[in-house]
């Protein structure tokens, strides 16, 4: 099994790591990278070193939908008949998927909820560049579904749906060689973003600190993640996952108490990053991240009974729950 990590057009991740597995029936894939030139020719590179060509690959095992992962999977099943996989939650994302209606349709409506009237409507303007205006995003040729077991030549590959970081996530778990194939679900040095996609779910961050805790309830294994480097132990990082959580649910908390009402209020008086920057300071769509993440700790939270929620207007607002 191989590492190839693939160069993105996305300065803060740098790139992706595809997973290679070498298998007498054919080379099984996890993960895709980018549909663009270079990151073809990149893996199309890795694999010569091992002594194949990108027609060897017999199927793509796809964590998740989101373009770093599934569309380059895509791009090669139309030249080459690749099979393409991923978990069956991913389907209303994929169908919904209309370019169109620009990339992030729902996630526009969701900060007008939020408060965040003027960054929805940069996020509603910004134009379609050209890593992203014809990167495929159809069908799959199956789906990938939770407890199923893929058996290839001399190991099996266990599916877990962990919904959180998109709805349909999923894990792959090789439990004899000791190994989780985690996506973007666990990430050795970031936290993932959540519910980012075409239609995410209604309660985003309850289902990634579930799906963190069934993970955790397993038998621990290294680390192959999606971006950053392969780490020893997955319980280790999950600890600390579920650790930060708490921490900005009790911050985000501490905000409402002092009297900002808003998603967007809570998130421009919390910091940022490791270098705690303002929310101004962040780019347009870190600030749609950032927004949309308080506003899920914020559901939390009511969901806890720390807080109650009310709608006036179109707009969501916090208070601490009498």
């Amino acid at each position: 099994m191989h590492r190839v990590p693939l160069e993105l057009p996305i300065p803060s991740l740098h790139a992706v790591n595809v997973y290679v597995i070498e298998d007498p029936e054919g080379l099984v894939v996890v993960d895709s990278g980018w549909a663009m030139p270079d990151s073809r020719a990149a893996l199309e590179g890795a694999l010569a070193t091992l002594g194949h060509r990108l027609d060897d690959v017999a199927q793509f095992l796809v964590t998740h939908a989101h373009w770093d992962h599934y569309s380059q999977a895509l791009a090669l099943r139309e030249s080459f008949g690749t099979r393409v996989r991923i978990g069956r939650g991913e389907r209303p994302s994929i169908e919904a998927f209309d370019r169109r209606l620009g990339l992030h349709p729902r996630q526009v409506e969701l900060l007008r909820r939020c408060g965040a009237h003027e960054l929805a409507d940069e996020i509603a303007g910004r134009p379609v560049d050209g890593s992203e205006r014809d990167v495929p995003h159809t069908m799959p040729d199956s789906w990938l579904d939770d407890g199923q077991r893929l058996a290839l030549t001399g190991r099996g590959l266990d599916v877990f749906a962990t919904p959180g970081h998109t709805r349909g996530h999923i894990v792959l778990r090789d439990a004899g060689a000791g190994l989780l194939f985690a996506g973007d679900h666990i990430l050795p040095h970031i936290t993932p973003s959540i519910g980012l996609e075409t239609e995410p779910e209604p309660k985003p961050l309850r289902s990634y600190l579930e799906s963190l805790r069934l993970v955790r309830g397993m038998p621990d294994t290294l680390l192959l993640p999606a971006h950053g480097p392969v780490t020893p132990s997955v319980h280790t990082r999950v600890d600390q996952l579920l650790e930060h959580h708490a921490e900005r649910l009790e911050i985000a908390a501490a905000q409402v108490r002092a009297g900002r009402g808003t998603a967007f209020e809570v998130a421009a008086a919390m910091p940022w990053t490791r270098r705690r920057r303002s929310l101004g300071d962040l780019d347009a769509f870190s600030r749609m991240l950032a927004v949309l993440e308080i506003d899920a700790h914020l559901d939390v939270l009511t969901d806890q009974g720390v807080l109650e929620a009310h709608e006036a207007g179109g707009v969501r607002s916090y208070a601490v729950r009498r």
